[in-house]
């Protein structure tokens, strides 16, 4: 059976002229029941006819991810663990903010494959491996679970205001499913997001790099978390088989709408990464980009060699970068307490498990 979710608008169109014999036009109401209303059931999309309703049930089908547990922490993050369609599991998270009006909108993190194969040494997910690629319709799930768990039903007035593309996985290894979901996140007649609220984080790959920026679907988000490629090599491995500095002369060609900059990710983890001459070096690379910076101290997790820096010397760093006449944010670290860390959900209750299990 199809997923209709599996399909973009244009794919849906096509579908509904060629599996259901209907007016393509047919296609937009049913996209409107998917994405804007978020029917989970045929039976639900009055506007439509029996009869095609019946053709529906009989040819397709609408699935969701399942959600397995979620944890929501003190300072309202929150995070689940999904299961797919095959078993496979993978994590999505929400983190809130308040905005000029006093209200909380959320930002949601989304996970483009199962498991990781790049295999940074500070991430969780980055340890387990991959499973597979994520479809699309498991990737634009994700956000139609959180708003079911939201009650975020006025697209109009969304209270998931920004998706950004950092959780398990690296998206432009799964390009072709990657730039289908962005595809179905901007339709002016689905959920109409912006693409200046859409960030995509990947760590740098080659093949994938610019056919994204050409693409003008999401914002750049580019994980560097070392200013040499040594330490780069020694933090993320495979992602280093791409030279920085041949990765810095890719983003120096990446194509930028107007007021569009490239964003740096920086990691800083204690005695790693954080003295003030990596401080100096990494402005240097900013301002060659003309970027602006995210800086966000490690978030611990069980059996990491790594730690967090003390807020003093994050200061520190950030101050030197501001001399430079560097933007650079420092990311609130949140959730915590929920082992919200991207893996982190996963592994613990894989083996919670393991330790619930009966002895043989």
């Amino acid at each position: 059976m199809q997923n209709l979710l599996d399909l973009t608008l244009p794919e849906l169109s096509l579908w509904v002229e060629k599996e259901l014999g209907q007016p393509r036009f047919r296609a937009k109401q049913i996209w409107e029941w998917l994405w804007r209303k978020m029917a989970r059931q045929f039976s639900e999309m009055t506007n439509i006819s029996l009869a095609t309703r019946k053709l529906l049930e009989e040819k397709a089908c609408i699935l969701w991810p399942k959600v397995v547990t979620h944890q929501t922490s003190q300072d309202q993050t929150t995070k689940f663990l999904l299961e797919l369609d095959d078993g496979a599991r993978i994590e999505t998270v929400l983190i809130p903010s308040v905005d000029h009006a006093g209200k909380v909108r959320w930002s949601q993190c989304l996970s483009s494959q199962a498991g990781c194969p790049m295999a940074c040494t500070f991430c969780a997910t980055g340890q387990m491996g991959l499973t597979r690629n994520l479809t699309m319709a498991e990737i634009t799930g994700q956000l139609l679970v959180a708003r079911n768990f939201l009650h975020d039903t006025r697209p109009d007035h969304p209270l998931i205001r920004n998706l950004v593309f950092m959780g398990m996985g690296e998206p432009l290894l799964n390009l072709k499913n990657l730039l289908r979901a962005l595809e179905t996140f901007n339709d002016p007649q689905g959920l109409a997001f912006s693409p200046r609220r859409l960030t995509v984080s990947t760590c740098g790959i080659e093949e994938g790099l610019l056919e994204f920026g050409r693409s003008g679907l999401a914002y750049l988000a580019v994980s560097l978390h070392a200013p040499n490629q040594a330490l780069r090599a020694k933090l993320m491995p495979k992602a280093a088989r791409l030279p920085l500095e041949r990765l810095l002369a890719i983003l120096k060609a990446y194509p930028l709408k107007t007021r569009e900059t490239i964003t740096l990710e920086y990691l800083l983890i204690k005695g790693i990464n954080d003295n003030p001459e990596q401080a100096h070096a990494l402005a240097k690379i900013v301002q060659k980009l003309n970027g602006k910076l995210n800086l966000i101290a490690y978030n611990p997790t069980p059996n990491s060699p790594y730690q967090a820096p003390e807020p003093e010397r994050v200061l520190a760093f950030e101050q030197i970068l501001w001399q430079h006449h560097v933007t650079a944010i420092l990311r609130q670290s949140k959730g915590q307490d929920i082992a919200a860390a991207c893996g982190q959900l996963k592994a613990n209750f894989a083996l919670q498990k393991l330790r619930c299990a009966p002895e043989s």
